[in-house]
């Protein structure tokens, strides 16, 4: 049976909504990353958009709601690398691929890493209530899962908190710091095979330094 034309109609006003969404979003990236919130216009964001001005605020109440849905979408994918840890899990390879996954938003995504790290800078005036509370449990259900793998002796007995405090730090430091880095290197740019590089670095000496064991896939 053919789809009503009304579905139809529905689904192709979706995708519009999707896509001029993905494109407010990705300007403001730029505004944010270049002005921080209080600096940024929604006037410029459109004019990055091009599209007119009442079309964001056909999506967007105002510029705070506009931020606060691109933190939202940050954490979120943040936050979803690490969601499906489970103490069955193995520690060599659900931190190696933690620790991909965050080295690799960093080189695909810095602009929003760096976005992040500004608002926690300035005290997370915006995201504050998410940090007392989702947070909060986030945080504590992967310390758990850590503290399980060291009762297991699957590797050393380290604080959990401070092993994901390092592993966001070192991740998250290429994107953030990226000039510093390229200076310190002399180079001008780095591409994926340098990413690669750095997640090799960064898995080998994070689960070295826990104890667990490096497998020869880890190189």
């Amino acid at each position: 049976m053919a789809k009503p034309v009304l579905n139809t109609k529905k689904s192709e006003v979706g995708d519009i909504r999707k896509k001029n969404k993905a494109l407010i979003l990705n300007a403001a990236k730029q505004e944010f990353v270049t002005f921080g919130y209080k600096g940024a216009s929604i006037k410029r964001i459109a004019e990055r958009a091009k599209i007119p001005r009442a079309n964001i605020h056909y999506y967007f109440e105002n510029k705070e709601e506009l931020y606060q849905e691109l933190l939202n979408d940050i954490v979120s994918i943040w936050n979803s690398k690490f969601d499906s840890l489970n103490a069955d899990d193995e520690p060599e390879i659900a931190l190696s691929a933690y620790i991909r996954s965050k080295v690799m938003y960093s080189l695909e995504e810095p602009e929003a890493s760096r976005i992040f790290a500004s608002e926690i800078i300035h005290g997370a005036p915006l995201i504050n209530d998410y940090l007392s509370t989702d947070f909060k449990v986030w945080v504590q259900t992967k310390v758990n899962v850590i503290q399980g793998w060291i009762k297991q002796d699957l590797m050393d007995d380290v604080n959990p908190y401070h092993l994901l405090f390092l592993i966001w730090g070192a991740t998250q430091h290429y994107a953030d710091f990226n000039v510093q880095v390229l200076a310190a290197m002399d180079i001008q740019e780095m591409d994926e095979s340098s990413y690669e590089a750095i997640v090799a670095s960064i898995t080998t000496i994070v689960l070295k330094g826990c104890g667990v064991k490096v497998l020869n896939t880890i190189r």
